[in-house]
């Protein structure tokens, strides 16, 4: 039951908090998922319930999607996060790196951990620190842009910050970023949750096959949609300022734990 309460409480405020950030929901989500998968399991079940939070929000929102946007970021993110996807079940497969004891619990750190808890830390840097949290990028950048988004999103589901930083900078209203961001984010949901898939079979394991797994995305799903509904209702209140340092203390301290195989 504890862990039920917990994915419904963390997918419910980042789903909220996303609706206007444009990033979030994979952020936090993604290290309570951790606490009750395996990694790259946490990884495709974060994103099959980003995928339907994405869709959720095309029917509320994406009659505002800038199409011109849509087809100049979504494309090049799609082609990369076809590699990021497969770079990720590439490396769900290496051995362990270090083992050791902190008391009763055994830490385990491994190549998939090491490498998302670098992602956590990096992304959590563009939250926290002034310097980087303002980082807006030119029209100019946006094929370079969907491919860095797309990459990272494959490869961890970290792709919703980046894709607002470019985004932001193109004069679009707030509609349209929030319309434009949901689509093209449900675009590359579907090539990664595909992908992740297809590696699963590939390596003969169950994956999300796994029937006592759908509940707690199930969970995460509804919750999800849930807060899209109250996010759009009260949290136009809220500063970026306290929805970015919300989300980079919590990334901060999960990479840390990631990193050290605490988790």
């Amino acid at each position: 039951m504890t862990a039920y309460l917990v994915v419904f409480l963390a997918s419910i405020a980042a789903s909220g908090l996303t609706l206007y950030s444009g990033f979030g929901l994979g952020t936090l989500l993604l290290p309570v998922y951790s606490l009750f998968f395996p990694l790259e399991v946490a990884v495709a079940a974060t994103a099959m319930v980003h995928g339907a939070n994405n869709a959720f929000k095309i029917g509320v929102v994406g009659r505002h999607a800038d199409r011109s946007l849509v087809m100049r970021f979504g494309i090049p993110a799609i082609l990369a996060a076809f590699v990021g996807a497969a770079l990720l079940g590439y490396v769900a497969h290496f051995g362990e790196i270090a083992r050791y004891s902190l008391g009763t619990h055994e830490a385990v750190v491994t190549p998939i951990k090491l490498s998302i808890a670098l992602l956590m830390l990096a992304f959590a840097l563009f939250e926290l620190l002034p310097s980087l949290r303002g980082l807006k990028f030119d029209r100019k950048y946006l094929f370079l842009g969907g491919l860095l988004s797309g990459f990272f999103g494959g490869f961890s589901g970290h792709q919703g910050a980046l894709r607002s930083a470019f985004l932001a900078k193109v004069g679009i209203s707030p509609q349209a970023f929030v319309g434009t961001n949901a689509v093209i984010g449900f675009m590359v949901d579907m090539i990664r949750i595909t992908i992740y898939a297809a590696a699963f079979m590939t390596a003969g394991t169950m994956g999300l096959a796994d029937t006592a797994q759908w509940p707690l995305i199930a969970t995460g799903t509804v919750a999800a949609f849930a807060g899209v509904l109250l996010g759009k209702r009260y949290l136009h209140k809220m500063t970026m300022n306290s929805v970015q340092v919300i989300t980079g203390a919590f990334l901060l301290g999960i990479a840390i734990a990631l990193g050290l195989g605490i988790v």
